[in-house]
């Protein structure tokens, strides 16, 4: 099964329209999130999703970020097979989100 993937353009503009669309989860290590991250993301490290699962609203979309959107990916996965109906990969991840969105956005 193919994971929806959703560009950082799209995330934007959805985000601009109702910023509650989408519930955003960082993946990523706290040190790389506090390099960057999106307003209103929640931080839990993929090694963390499983022991975490409570904290996500099965019925609520959620974008699933990480750096490039590898781990992203793979996270997105994870939460298909554990009954999560609505979740996207940022396509590119942060990387992606700094070069299209936010020119501001340090990179690493």
């Amino acid at each position: 099964m193919a994971i929806q993937q959703i560009t950082p353009i799209f995330l934007q503009y959805e985000l601009l329209e109702n910023p509650e669309a989408y519930f955003l989860l960082d993946v990523r290590e706290p040190f790389e999130y506090q390099i960057a991250s999106l307003q209103n993301s929640v931080l839990i490290p993929m090694n963390q999703i499983s022991e975490r699962l409570q904290e996500l609203d099965k019925n609520q979309p959620i974008v699933v970020i990480c750096h490039h959107g590898v781990r992203s990916e793979q996270v997105a996965y994870y939460l298909v097979q554990q009954g999560f109906e609505s979740i996207f990969n940022l396509s590119g991840g942060i990387h992606a989100w700094a070069n299209a969105c936010d020119r501001e956005m340090a990179l690493y």
